[in-house]
């Protein structure tokens, strides 16, 4: 079996880096397989690998649950994540220059990790989702401290409109003095979604300019929706 290293290697990634910049996400087909998703959500209920449990309802961030991982990682997790960062490092250092901020973010992830480190953001980020039916996730940004990477990837852990219907993949693009653009998307089970944490530039007439983005889930109609996100930075807390 392809291991999950090769397998992210050998993606067309030169499309994904195009639609990356013209679009702010893309989607990357069939990269988990079955036994892989079964197995992260099977994993939900073991309390050892969690460090923290949030109740999407206390805080108003809409209904459902979530947990974040502790450091050290599952194996499949952490190869993913280090996987993934080389190739999306050079699209992030694009998005900087093209908006002039004066910001370069390393080659390796284990160098950015340093950074977070270095500003006290030591706690790990990747978290497992949950949603039953009526469950949703309100419009967000996950940023988690001054030092953050602003591209992350969502794995998608069941098969839309047969382990449940609803719970969309919803973003939200805010132009400058306009208003605001919704996409929705369906990704299949297994399937990687790389999108924008927080902005991205967009050409106009006069040079980039930033286009603020938000995300989110829409209501969940029947059964249960697992997802996994990754984000590339860590936590103050």
């Amino acid at each position: 079996m392809q291991n999950i290293q090769s397998k992210i290697a050998s993606q067309n990634w030169e499309s994904i880096t195009e639609s990356m910049h013209e679009n702010g996400f893309a989607i990357i087909p069939k990269v988990l397989n079955n036994e892989q998703c079964e197995d992260l959500k099977f994993d939900y209920d073991n309390p050892s690998i969690y460090r923290k449990t949030v109740v999407m309802e206390r805080y108003r961030f809409g209904l459902g649950e979530y947990k974040y991982f502790n450091y050290p990682l599952p194996d499949l997790i952490q190869n993913i994540r280090s996987s993934i960062y080389p190739k999306l490092a050079p699209i992030a250092n694009a998005w900087m220059k093209a908006l002039n901020i004066d910001t370069v973010f390393p080659a390796k992830h284990e160098d950015l990790l340093k950074q977070c480190h270095d500003n006290n953001q030591l706690k790990a980020t990747v978290l497992i989702l949950k949603y039953g039916k009526s469950g949703f996730n309100t419009l967000h940004q996950d940023l988690y401290g001054d030092v953050y990477f602003p591209i992350q990837i969502v794995l998608f852990l069941n098969e839309p409109d047969e382990d449940f219907t609803g719970g969309e993949f919803v973003l939200t693009q805010q132009t400058p003095r306009a208003q605001s653009k919704a996409i929705v998307l369906k990704p299949k089970k297994g399937d990687i979604l790389v999108f924008t944490t927080n902005f991205r530039p967009v050409k106009g007439t006069k040079g980039y300019y930033r286009v603020n983005m938000k995300h989110g889930v829409s209501e969940v109609h029947s059964g249960e929706r697992y997802t996994l996100g990754i984000i590339f930075h860590d936590a103050l807390s």
